[in-house]
């Protein structure tokens, strides 16, 4: 995939709600709160199968009942479409 010029990043931010680029510009970020912490862990498994089936990586923190993201697309060196389309179906899996 082609990573998007700073423009392009910005523009698909707003389909995105709550995700946040990284100060370097070259990822995203979002954060969730999963109480009681076994639905945080139900969450993380239900975003680690999307990924797998869409053979994609996302870097995954979990914090007792929070868990964070930090989406960025390493081939192309900072965001593409992809990253956007992970979000979403992120912010999906978080209903």
């Amino acid at each position: 995939m082609t990573k998007l010029t700073i423009d392009q990043v910005k523009f698909n931010l707003g389909k995105v709600p709550g995700w946040s680029l990284t100060d370097d510009e070259r990822a995203l970020t979002q954060s969730f709160t999963c109480t009681p912490f076994p639905k945080a862990m139900e969450f993380v498994n239900r975003v680690a199968s999307y990924l797998e089936q869409d053979h994609d990586h996302a870097e995954i923190r979990i914090a007792g009942d929070r868990v964070s993201f930090v989406l960025s697309s390493k081939k192309a060196n900072g965001l593409t479409g992809k990253d956007f389309a992970i979000a979403q179906a992120i912010n999906k899996l978080s209903r």
